[in-house]
């Protein structure tokens, strides 16, 4: 991993600041640091490390904690479309009641590939705050999404232990709409 970041790897130095950032792998925790790695990585086009620095600021770690700087953060990583940006920030909305932001947003990340904004839309469909046609077209956006990603490769990996690779199982996801 040194290697990688010595030679500028911009998900190596994003993985860095996660390290210290959760005392990952014999890493000692330091905020401070994992802040400096998420910066250097935004700096060679990184879009997750936003999140990661917004999720800093959100519940501060190391710092004050700053709704509004982890907003900034979130929203500088979404109009790059990361799509775990976006899942906070429909988290955000629902703290504020905004119920159809936060739909927009989690509807983004799903097209994205974030499996937790479906799920978040799952319980607002459960709770009655969403109609099934809604629930649904989240559900088809996630399969578009799935579709969109598939390859013989990706099998491949997953066939061999690689359960990054894996495809989530929708029938997990899905409810009866008949």
């Amino acid at each position: 991993m040194h290697k990688r970041v010595e030679i500028g790897d911009t998900e190596a130095i994003n993985m860095m600041g996660t390290y210290y950032a959760n005392e990952l792998f014999g890493f000692p925790q330091d905020y401070n640091k994992a802040l400096e790695f998420y910066q250097r990585a935004i700096k060679l086009g990184s879009v997750t490390a936003y999140t990661n620095i917004g999720q800093i600021y959100e519940y501060g770690q190391g710092v004050e904690i700053d709704k509004k700087k982890a907003i900034y953060y979130y929203e500088l990583g979404a109009m790059e479309g990361e799509a775990m940006a976006r899942h906070f920030l429909g988290l955000n909305e629902i703290k504020q009641c905004c119920f159809d932001r936060a739909l927009k947003h989690w509807m983004i990340a799903i097209e994205g590939g974030d499996t937790r904004s479906l799920y978040a839309i799952k319980q607002m469909y459960y709770c009655a705050g969403i109609t099934k046609d809604v629930y649904e077209k989240a559900l088809r956006a996630r399969q578009a999404y799935l579709d969109e990603i598939k390859s013989n490769q990706r099998d491949r990996a997953a066939a061999n232990g690689g359960d990054a690779y894996k495809y989530i199982e929708e029938r997990r996801l899905d409810i009866s709409m008949s």
